[in-house]
């Protein structure tokens, strides 16, 4: 499976190519809101999500039969920007489960910002 194009896929927002990638028995879990979905609610969720996405592939881990994968997505017009890490499980070249942990992308909270430790990534 070529998780980059699955990811392209995703920002595009390509409804009838997300489908291709799963198992008909899929499940995806966006831990953070408490939402198990099936691949059908996965594409509405995803596809109807207001806005024009963009986004990159930061990082891939493969352990046998799943990736991880540490993905930025923003919105075209960069007013929102967030991290997902995913754990995609595949098997037989079709995905069979996705637990995905989204997290809005900002500054540090005050207090440590107050404390003058740390330093931006980048």
């Amino acid at each position: 499976m070529d998780i980059y194009k699955f990811w392209k896929d995703v920002l595009e927002q390509n409804a009838d190519a997300i489908k291709d990638y799963f198992d008909e028995n899929a499940y995806i879990n966006w831990h953070c809101t408490n939402e198990h979905f099936n691949v059908n609610e996965f594409i509405i969720a995803n596809c109807e999500y207001p806005g024009d996405w963009d986004g990159e592939v930061e990082r891939i881990e493969k352990i046998n039969d799943l990736f991880i994968t540490v993905t930025h997505v923003y919105s075209k017009d960069k007013t929102l920007s967030f991290h997902v890490t995913s754990f995609i499980k595949v098997i037989n070249d079709k995905i069979a489960a996705v637990d995905e942990y989204w997290a809005d992308d900002g500054i540090a909270p005050k207090w440590r910002l107050d404390k003058h430790i740390g330093k931006a990534i980048k």
